[in-house]
């Protein structure tokens, strides 16, 4: 390989989103991972790509937006190079409406997402039919969008580490040296080891723990019930999550696990009984902003960061690339304000 223009710390979705992003605009990239592709955060099981509401609109709202809306066509464009299936695709979700006050609100947001949404996608409050794929609902009535979409994120990563050998990009261990322009994203590590240089809390970890089950509605919409995400996928499976866990005694699955099962199968009685095929748990990173931390590192000239992924990381995954890549590659910046390092010094306003 001629010598390298981007060298990628950090093989989960951002990094290799980021790696994908610049391969295709001719960059030669190598991808330096300590562990394999997906062993942090990123190899999870849930794979929920859903907006938040279309009110309060901000700058993490509209990106997140734009990500959703170009995810299609970005995770075909890998599929088409792999040779192999990300899982994705946009089939919707069903929420219920616990009363009079959240279908009022959610009406309201029906009409904010005609305007903030661009007539690209629809938030409408349906009946409930008490179907068997769909939860209960205590006021009758569900919200269905149209915009959310679901892919399987260690399918997705595999797809994404095919395409980049076959375009030709390393995947290297620990040992490998940094060449070009060096982006780090390295998950909770990578908070903390910004914290330590510019002392403050730049983020820190959230553990999440999720399970999957052997229960074929790959056609479903995905459910959001009291917290809780229930995302059938392509591969026959019914992925629950997940957890948020600020404080933790051990880092594998545990018994909350067995909570989140019993909540789900109360919600869609369907699951009762299906077998529980995986489990998975994992520490999230999570930028003090609580929005993705992009751009330049402050004082290290050709040094950039991707990080703070929380939750929303496979979902705005195709625009924090695109983005990363236009920056690192063409020095031109489309990254929101409220994304960037300066977000986080006192004084700073709200995301």
């Amino acid at each position: 390989m001629a010598s390298i223009d981007v060298t990628i710390r950090g093989a989960g979705i951002f990094g290799l989103s980021i790696a994908w992003a610049c391969l295709r605009r001719g960059a030669k990239v190598r991808v330096i991972e300590v562990a394999q592709p997906g062993a942090g955060a990123s190899g999870g099981l849930v794979g929920a790509l859903s907006p938040h509401v279309p009110e309060a609109w901000n700058d993490k709202k509209a990106f997140q937006l734009d990500s959703l809306l170009m995810a299609a066509d970005w995770w075909a464009a890998v599929e088409a190079t792999s040779g192999l299936s990300s899982g994705h695709a946009r089939t919707g979700r069903l929420q219920p409406l616990a009363d009079d006050r959240a279908l009022a609100a959610a009406r309201r947001r029906a009409e904010e997402a005609r305007v903030l949404w661009r007539g690209l996608a629809d938030w409408q409050v349906v009946p409930a039919t008490g179907a068997a794929w769909e939860p209960a609902s205590p006021s009758g009535w569900l919200v269905r969008d149209t915009l959310s979409a679901r892919l399987s994120p260690r399918m997705a990563l595999s797809a994404l580490v095919a395409a980049l050998r076959a375009g030709g990009a390393q995947i290297a261990g620990p040992e490998a040296a940094e060449a070009g322009a060096v982006v780090h994203a390295t998950g909770v590590a990578g908070l903390q080891d910004l914290s330590r240089a510019f002392g403050l809390p730049v983020g820190s970890g959230v553990k999440g723990q999720a399970l999957a089950l052997r229960h074929d509605a790959r056609e479903a919409p995905q459910l959001f019930v009291d917290g809780l995400h229930i995302v059938p996928h392509a591969d026959g499976t019914v992925a629950i999550g997940s957890t948020s866990e600020t404080t933790w005694t051990g880092d594998g699955p545990d018994a909350r696990l067995d909570a989140l099962l019993d909540r789900a199968t109360a919600a869609l009685p369907v699951l009762r009984g299906a077998e529980v095929v995986a489990r998975w748990a994992g520490v999230r990173p999570r930028a003090a902003s609580r929005a993705p931390l992009l751009g330049p590192w402050p004082g290290r000239p050709g040094q950039f960061v991707a990080n703070g992924g929380f939750k929303i990381g496979f979902g705005v995954a195709p625009k924090v690339a695109e983005v990363m890549a236009e920056l690192v590659l063409e020095g031109r910046d489309e990254i929101p304000p409220g994304f960037r390092f300066e977000a986080l010094l006192p004084g700073a306003g709200p995301v």
